[in-house]
């Protein structure tokens, strides 16, 4: 774990920034998919409210200047028209209000809205990537970052129409100022463009420190996680962690801290200058203006209409100018989002894939299979040569870190072989339909996933599509002897399992692995791979589980990976590995008399049991 935030790593310029802009049509796409209504409901409503500022500064100045004829007119003088004016400023005073609020809860609906469309398609995408390309670190960093996104985005919209709706508002106040003196508008850029240089260069800063604070958000999140929950507890107690964790949270997020802080200081300082230049751009313009109404060249109704529009001109081009940055900041944050559905599957599937057969006549056969890791010099299986054949229980057996679960995710086709080739049937498993082949497969591994869910469904993950065929799940639960279980929890079968919500009950570790167990017996799969299935049962719960998985495997294909000979013996064949190649294969019997790897193994730890 690292101590130190690493250096800012990636500068986005205004080159950058400008690029960063192309990213807006795929962005608005995605938001029009989103909520079609509501966007182009947003849309409409703000370029109405857009007309509103002018509108309302232009009857002021008339009600002004009326008010001024009507004082020196004396009394019986018709003040009808003044009314009209009041009671049409009021009228555009309650649009622009209501028009603000419908805005603003559209952009909230509209927010919602976008962050479950673009969490739900970020699940789907990383559902079609591969399970290495998920194993990466950099994977992850993307993904977080994308993530990031689905949250804070939807502002970018909001920002994007309210610079639309700025821009118009804008050239209508520009053409008032411009028909009585073009040098207040180019007063009004020098006093301003500072402000707007200087906001974009700490928003650049901004972003490059939080894109390289990302792997270490995710330490900070994961202490945050180890120092507080019910899943880490009990080590966290028992090696009396709390001070050692604490203190490496406290030492990243002091980091943290120092660095954000450091630049804010800095932005708020350089802001109040800037905005100081701003005010008194604004100022020498309204003294300009003053001593024209008090020449006679101008109306008091001019004065206020003028000046209102060279403050709210002000406002909108500070506004404008500063939101360009923002906007194309959000733009390159939208890059990290983009780059993740950038990323591909590395394994294809097949044009025509060929349906998988059933039965299953020749078995699994690999050859010449060697698989290594991303990033990884070493190879986790190498030169694997054997077959599966149609119902045979194989069982797997070596040290760990030897390559046994490596070589069941290829039988699997969870990882594509970095060379030779696994042939199901003499066809390449590339050639099949993945999704058919995973359905013909009933595979547990010991890392198995306990979801803080009803009973019910944390059987029914094993196969999603029977949900709802209660019968099913039942016979299920009655195979893994998980029955027993759910007759004693308070709802059954309904029961919510885990502490994570209300109302959830713990299971100890052999119970879960009956839930576990449960999954494969909810498809009628052809192949059966089991990772250490019986790791934290004790000895009558294991062989009630075998005499029933002895039951399931007639004419099927197993797989079995077991550090317990009990359980391996079980099988017809058995596969040593070493170091991820295949050192030794046979019977029980076969592998005793060669007297090697095998026979020491089992005889190591029969010694164990006497």
């Amino acid at each position: 774990m690292r101590e130190k935030i690493p250096p800012i790593a990636k500068k986005a310029g205004f080159k950058e920034r400008i690029s960063a802009l192309s990213n807006l049509p795929a962005f608005f796409k995605l938001v029009w998919q989103s909520s079609p209504q509501k966007t182009f409901f947003s849309f409409l409503f703000r370029i109405v409210r857009s007309a509103m500022p002018v509108a309302l500064l232009y009857v002021g100045k008339l009600i002004i200047d009326q008010v001024v004829h009507l004082s020196g007119q004396g009394e019986g003088t018709d003040h009808t028209y003044l009314y009209q004016l009041i009671a049409l400023e009021f009228a555009l005073a309650i649009t622009t209000d209501a028009l603000s609020r419908i805005t603003s809860l559209l952009d909230s609906l509209l927010g919602d809205s976008f962050s479950n469309y673009t969490s739900v398609k970020i699940m789907k995408h990383a559902a079609t990537l591969d399970l290495e390309q998920s194993e990466d670190a950099e994977f992850y960093d993307k993904l977080e970052r994308a993530r990031q996104q689905t949250l804070g985005r939807t502002m970018l919209l909001s920002q994007a129409m309210a610079q639309i709706q700025d821009i118009i508002s804008m050239a209508f106040l520009v053409t008032g100022l411009l028909a009585f003196n073009p040098w207040l508008i180019v007063l009004l850029v020098v006093t301003i463009l500072p402000s707007f240089i200087g906001e974009s260069y700490f928003n650049n800063q901004n972003y490059s420190l939080t894109r390289s604070q990302t792997p270490e958000r995710r330490e900070l999140d994961y202490l945050r996680f180890l120092g507080a929950s019910d899943e880490t507890a009990k080590e966290v107690k028992i090696f009396n962690l709390g001070d050692f964790i604490i203190s490496r949270f406290k030492r990243l997020s002091d980091q943290f801290y120092k660095d954000n802080s450091q630049l804010a200081i800095r932005r708020s300082l350089w802001g109040t200058f800037f905005s100081m230049l701003g005010s008194t751009g604004y100022y020498a313009a309204y003294v300009f203006i003053i001593i024209k109404t008090v020449n006679g060249t101008l109306t008091v109704g001019d004065l206020t209409f003028l000046a209102g529009s060279f403050r709210q001109l002000r406002t909108l081009t500070e506004g404008i100018l500063l939101r360009f940055t923002t906007i194309s900041q959000g733009a390159i944050y939208l890059t990290d989002f983009m780059e993740f559905f950038d990323i591909m599957p590395v394994m294809q599937v097949s044009k025509n894939p060929i349906p998988f057969p059933r039965p299953i006549k020749e078995g699994f056969t690999f050859e010449n299979v060697g698989f290594k890791y991303r990033h990884s010099d070493n190879w986790a299986n190498r030169h694997l040569n054997f077959t599966l054949h149609p119902g045979e229980t194989l069982a797997l057996v070596g040290e760990n870190g030897a390559g046994k679960t490596t070589l069941v995710k290829l039988l699997a086709r969870l990882y594509e072989p970095t060379e030779g080739r696994i042939l199901l049937d003499g066809t390449d498993l590339k050639d099949y339909d993945p999704d058919d082949l995973r359905l013909n497969l009933g595979v547990i591994f010991q890392d198995y996933l306990r979801y803080q869910m009803t009973l019910s469904n944390n059987i029914a993950v094993g196969n999603i599509t029977q949900q709802d065929n209660v019968e099913l799940i039942k016979a299920a639960a009655k195979a893994s002897t998980a029955d027993a279980l759910a007759d004693k929890l308070p709802l059954h079968y309904e029961q919510t399992l885990g502490k994570r919500f209300n109302n959830g009950v713990e299971l100890s570790g052999g119970e879960w692995q009956k839930v576990a167990l449960s999954r494969i017996y909810m498809k009628e799969a052809q192949v059966l791979i089991l990772d250490e299935p019986t790791a934290a049962l004790d000895a009558r719960a294991e062989y009630e589980v075998f005499q029933r998985f002895s039951n399931l495997t007639k004419g099927k294909s197993a797989v079995l990976i077991s550090h317990r000979f009990s359980t391996a013996r079980l099988a017809d064949r058995i596969l040593v590995l070493d170091k991820g190649q295949l050192l030794e294969i046979g019977t029980h019997e076969e592998l005793l008399a060669q007297n090697g790897r095998y026979a020491e193994l089992f005889n190591l730890q029969a010694k164990g049991y006497q």
